[in-house]
């Protein structure tokens, strides 16, 4: 199915300008159809598609564009090896694993600051720098 820039934008939750900025940085490679006279409408397919919500997916999980962009390049010229998939995925792994611990240590504080505040305040108040310290 051959999709227009509106209705590929529609179907991937994207804008125009950021499915255009996708074009643009080569994460995107649409087609060059044969309408739009001089200027032709850049023709979109499932493949489009897929790719537009794997980009979504790896910026959901830190991946920058810059980051993205090489490993879509890669795919398109060589494709991934098994060793080479694997390896992206164990960073992306790591890189979780550790937006988790962060994350845990800001939950152990706001737990603490709320039951600092319920006990009336009457002990020292929770220290930040102390909860983190204590998870390393």
């Amino acid at each position: 199915m051959i999709m227009l820039i509106g209705e590929f934008a529609q179907r991937a939750g994207l804008s125009q300008d950021t499915v255009r900025f996708y074009v643009r940085k080569g994460l995107l490679r649409p087609q060059t159809g044969s309408r739009g006279g001089r200027n032709p409408y850049q023709e979109f397919t499932e493949r489009d598609l897929q790719t537009a919500r794997i980009v979504r997916f790896g910026q959901s999980l830190g991946m920058s564009l810059k980051e993205l962009t090489a490993i879509n390049d890669e795919m398109v010229q060589d494709g991934l090896s098994d060793e080479r998939a694997v390896m992206l995925m164990q960073e992306q792994i790591d890189r979780l694993a550790g937006k988790a611990s962060e994350i845990n240590t800001l939950i152990q504080y706001l737990r603490a600051k709320c039951q600092w505040i319920q006990s009336g305040k009457e002990e020292p108040e929770p220290s930040f720098l102390c909860i983190a310290n204590d998870e390393e």
